[in-house]
């Protein structure tokens, strides 16, 4: 296990004074910057860079960055939720650790893609059918990984496949927090 303690600290974001969303910070004893890239490797829409030894996930509209001795986390709904996805996130961080030997890192600077890259690539018909009412808010949404690209029944016929082949090589689908 690379990580058994730390201090965890929740509060509400400065910048957003009354807004009901949560912060989470936990502050570790151990550095984890050898597990980055490993994390990198299995994280998948995770964005790393290795110069500044950080890691950044966006999952479901919560933002979350991992460092060599802290890993925090934001846009959480309350303290229980800011708690729960923490102690998933150690729990990823120590599994991922443990399958190290399994697991080739990666090494490699990704980018999120753009909402408007993603969008040039979609039918553009706003059909609503996605349950957005246009398809660059399915865009944003993409990015934010809270929509999927099979939410998209345009997108799946035949007319539409060549841009499909190429959203799923920009559209990764991350695995859920915790």
């Amino acid at each position: 296990m690379l990580i058994d303690d730390y201090d965890l600290e929740l509060f509400t974001p400065p910048c957003h004074p009354g807004e009901e969303k949560w912060s989470a910070i936990a502050r570790l004893k151990v550095d984890i910057s050898e597990v980055l890239p490993y994390l990198n490797a299995t994280l998948r829409g995770a964005v790393y860079n290795q110069a500044a030894q950080a890691l950044t996930w966006k999952k479901g509209g919560r933002n979350t960055a991992f460092h060599p001795y802290k890993i925090a986390a934001s846009n959480l709904n309350d303290r229980t939720e800011a708690e729960q996805i923490i102690q998933g996130l150690i729990k990823t961080v120590n599994r991922t650790w443990e399958n190290r030997a399994e697991i080739e890192p990666n090494f490699e600077q990704r980018q999120r893609p753009t909402p408007m890259a993603l969008f040039k690539l979609l039918p553009n018909i706003n059909c609503r059918q996605c349950g957005q009412p246009t398809c660059f808010t399915f865009a944003l949404k993409l990015v934010a990984n809270q929509q999927k690209l099979e939410d998209c029944p345009p997108l799946l016929t035949p007319e539409y496949l060549d841009r499909l082949t190429q959203l799923q090589e920009l559209v990764i689908d991350a695995p859920a927090i915790g």
